[in-house]
């Protein structure tokens, strides 16, 4: 059994690891997405663009393949951490190998691909180049998936008991941010020509290889994971997840991860297009960044940001005792932020926007995580991480990219690239579909209240909201 006081030595291991996997996911996640529009689409004929497929559905094929890959690790690397009851290993070398894999982004390029499958035809060129950045996502997803996904969320799962996992998701939902503000801050260069994506890219691998080095010397696995029973076959924890009766049993675990997918599937209806937008869409629309920069809309950043961080830090000290009301709460201000965003592009509506979508998010990404957590049967936790990722990714990086694609397109708001071709780019109303699918995650929701939602609980018929 987990202490009931975190060492200091697991704090600065959460914090760390949450922070340089938030690197790597958010430069896969946010620039990858960027990468294809600004640098292999940037000079193509319409022609080739014809002849292969547009920026945003290579965007949505890639999101989709790698939410496949990461699911399939996951379930294979989470319940052979369990079996070998090794997680440190899985960690530390995953962190090694993803950044390696991260640095090697930044030396794809179409004449690359040409010469080295000796093409010549354009449409070929640029089809078989997003397809090699598509694979080599794959192979990255494969190394973050097994050492983040699968090793890490089951360590802190190991580490921690239901009484500290409120606070310890709030803080790797805080480090989370911080990371994705730090990737978005240095790859701002990258998208904006200032630095080149070999740079961007290579930088932020060689930290993320650094930290996996790290992880050799600091990570101890705990008692939880050391005294795990590991006469169970191997093939039969890999499908544990999918047993009939251990879903009846384990209701509640499925009913907030249901919830938490419609969540998330909102969420990436718009999120793998959403710094293209910026680029495209509300920059221009706002008269430059010069405009965007001006005293008045830097002074309306600051006050978002200000009630948006009291309003998380009231909510969160509410949910210590009211998870289910604040569950719902952030489900629904979620979904108002979308609906808010759908309607302009204007900076200020923008802005306004951004207090319940960060709020909203914020809530539903902290609790529910808490609670899938809480759910997962104890000595478990690595079976248990493709099941989770089934629903928190697999669903959602196929579904809601799809959605978003085919918002933008009919939209068909584009633009011209170097050559005269055009290119199709995000439009606002991906938002308004975003938010209509986040309002069904209050389905799933309402059952798990029904059952409850305290752990100590064993009556099903308890209602703890």
């Amino acid at each position: 059994m987990s202490k009931e006081k975190l060492s200091a030595k697991n704090w600065f291991i959460i914090t760390l690891f949450c922070f340089m996997g938030g690197i790597a996911w958010n430069t896969e996640n946010m620039y990858f997405n960027t990468f294809i529009t600004n640098e292999i689409y940037a000079d193509v004929s319409q022609a080739a663009i014809l002849g292969s497929m547009e920026a945003t559905t290579a965007v949505a094929r890639m999101v989709a393949l790698s939410a496949i890959a990461a699911v399939l690790t996951t379930f294979i690397m989470g319940a052979l951490s369990d079996k070998l009851k090794n997680r440190k290993m899985f960690i530390s070398v995953g962190y090694i190998f993803w950044g390696i894999v991260t640095a090697m982004f930044g030396f794809i390029t179409k004449e690359n691909v040409a010469n080295l499958f000796n093409l010549s035809d354009e449409a070929r060129i640029l089809g078989t180049t997003v397809w090699f950045v598509i694979i080599m996502d794959i192979v990255m997803t494969f190394m973050g998936s097994t050492s983040n996904d699968a090793a890490f969320q089951a360590w802190v799962t190991d580490v921690t008991v239901p009484k500290q996992r409120p606070i310890v998701e709030t803080v790797l939902s805080v480090v989370g941010t911080v990371s994705s503000l730090a990737v978005t801050g240095v790859g701002s260069f990258a998208q904006a020509g200032t630095i080149t994506y070999k740079v961007f890219f290579g930088g932020l691998g060689i930290i993320v290889t650094l930290c996996g080095v790290l992880g050799l010397f600091f990570i101890q696995d705990p008692p939880r994971t050391l005294q795990r029973e590991s006469s169970s076959n191997y093939w039969e924890d890999l499908f544990y997840g999918f047993r009939p009766s251990v879903i009846k049993e384990n209701a509640r675990l499925y009913l907030s991860l249901a919830s938490f997918c419609f969540a998330i599937i909102a969420f990436q209806v718009f999120y793998p297009y959403l710094l293209t937008y910026v680029q495209y869409v509300v920059i221009p629309d706002n008269g430059g960044v010069e405009n965007i920069l001006r005293v008045p809309v830097i002074l309306t950043a600051v006050i978002v940001l200000v009630v948006t961080l009291a309003c998380i830090v009231i909510l969160l000290r509410l949910s210590a005792t009211k998870k289910g009301i604040c569950l719902v709460t952030g489900v629904i201000v979620l979904s108002l932020g979308f609906f808010l965003l759908s309607t302009s592009t204007g900076i200020y509506v923008i802005l306004i926007s951004i207090v319940p979508v960060v709020l909203g998010n914020a809530l539903v990404n902290i609790l529910f995580n808490a609670v899938v957590k809480d759910f997962i049967p104890e000595g478990k936790a690595g079976m248990f991480q493709g099941i989770r990722m089934i629903f928190a990714v697999l669903l959602p990086m196929i579904i809601g990219p799809v959605i978003g694609d085919k918002a933008c397109q009919h939209a068909a708001r584009t633009i011209i690239n170097e050559v005269g071709a055009e290119v199709i780019v995000p439009a606002k109303n991906m938002f308004l579909w975003a938010g209509i699918i986040g309002l069904l995650a209050l389905i799933p929701l309402y059952l798990l209240i029904k059952k409850g939602l305290d752990t100590d609980k064993t009556d099903d018929n308890k209602v703890t909201v």
